[in-house]
């Protein structure tokens, strides 16, 4: 059975008739190459600057917003920290294992009271050979002082350890770690001391 010719639709002639108005025959290609001339095509209309808006670049991204960039906890920071006496006596000091040869407790005392009590604690335990020592700073009381800036729980468990990274404590310490559960937990500080020479 034959087919008979098919008339095209409305939407095949139009695109149809976009093709012709783009399409440049095949003799005007070959006359022009062989006049080396270009083939002229149909440019686009140009665009009057008058027409394009004023712009900045990067004025629709959106904002970053900065990331905070917030303090480790405390106890990260030891966990992290290097461990630069023995691993094993290091293992058995985390596990609570081995017992302090002295104790300072500074629960309760403020900062001014705190400091020269450790200074004179640290120094003296290491000049009479003593090499464990276990600072007790407490945990810290629970305050809503209901102001704009948050406040960390336990201002001398804070501020032990940086002063422990001081002068005159630091050239006397080796290691610095949380004291087990046994001894206190978060509220307490294994100190390791160097050996006397």
């Amino acid at each position: 059975m034959k087919r008979g010719k098919r008339n095209l639709r409305p939407e095949e002639q139009e695109l149809w008739a976009r093709v012709t108005e783009t399409a440049i025959p095949m003799t005007v290609r070959a006359k022009a190459k062989l006049a080396d001339k270009p083939i002229k095509t149909k440019m686009p209309d140009p665009v009057s600057p008058r027409s394009i808006k004023s712009f900045k670049i990067g004025e629709r991204a959106a904002a970053k917003i900065p990331k905070n960039n917030l303090a480790p906890s405390l106890d990260h920071q030891l966990s992290k920290a290097h461990v630069a006496m023995d691993k094993k006596a290091f293992t058995r000091l985390k596990q609570g294992k081995l017992s302090p040869e002295a104790r300072l407790d500074l629960h309760g005392m403020t900062l001014e009271q705190a400091h020269p009590r450790l200074n004179r604690f640290i120094l003296d335990a290491q000049a009479q050979g003593k090499r464990l020592v276990l600072v007790i700073t407490g945990k810290g009381k629970s305050r809503d002082d209901n102001g704009p800036i948050p406040t960390r729980l336990g201002v001398l468990r804070h501020q032990v350890p940086q002063w422990f990274q001081q002068h005159p404590l630091k050239p006397h310490i080796l290691q610095i770690a949380q004291a087990s559960l046994k001894h206190g937990g978060s509220g307490a500080y294994y100190v390791y001391l160097r050996r006397t020479r």
